[in-house]
């Protein structure tokens, strides 16, 4: 298991909502162009299927997750929903307007929130929330103003370890990990608007 020191530990108890950028973080950050068959291009993304399993544990266990992007595509809507992420603001370059907003539907303070980022328009963020995340990878600059850094790059399990970070620290990974190893299936991994459904 990693090893947290106690400040980033108690920082990581208090939060109740997840922020994060898509690209460089949900994604390796480069963009895919398909061509349609009018002329048109689609632009395709790759995620994580760790980071999917993640987000879908900090559901079952009610952590609040959210999204604000500087671009705006299908794809990231689409995954969106399907991993059931309440919130999504797309193509906000400035990102403290979108913040503030999902802070107030969330009901939750600055020291609640934790935000994952890799580039200069996280920093506003970054430094303003409870917990700070940057991707292993990040923007240089931007390592020097995160509380925790991944050791994974972004597209390729980042937001994951950031979910271990905050459920290690509220007490809850041991259990998480314990329940796999003893085939505990009372953990829903479904979507939200799906979970009642056979």
């Amino acid at each position: 298991m990693a090893k947290y020191s106690k400040a980033l530990l108690a920082r990581a108890k208090k939060i109740k909502l997840l922020i994060m950028d898509v690209d460089g973080v949900l994604t390796d950050g480069k963009f895919y162009y398909v061509p349609l068959p009018d002329g048109g291009m689609l632009e395709t993304k790759g995620f994580d299927s760790r980071d999917g399993l993640g987000l879908r544990l900090a559901h079952h266990y009610g952590l609040k997750t959210g999204i604000i992007t500087g671009r705006g595509s299908p794809v990231i809507e689409a995954r969106a929903k399907d991993l059931g992420i309440e919130f999504l603001y797309q193509n906000c370059l400035e990102k403290i307007g979108p913040y503030q907003e999902m802070c107030s539907q969330a009901k939750v303070s600055d020291a609640e929130v934790c935000y994952v980022g890799d580039d200069l328009t996280d920093l506003p963020l970054l430094v303003r929330v409870g917990l700070g995340v940057c991707v292993a990878n990040a923007d240089k600059f931007v390592r020097k103003h995160c509380h925790f850094r991944t050791k994974n790059v972004g597209g390729s399990g980042a937001v994951r370890e950031a979910i271990e970070l905050i459920f290690t620290g509220q007490g809850k990974w041991d259990a998480i990990v314990k329940s796999y190893l003893h085939g505990d299936r009372s953990i829903n991994l479904h979507h939200p608007a799906k979970a009642d459904k056979p």
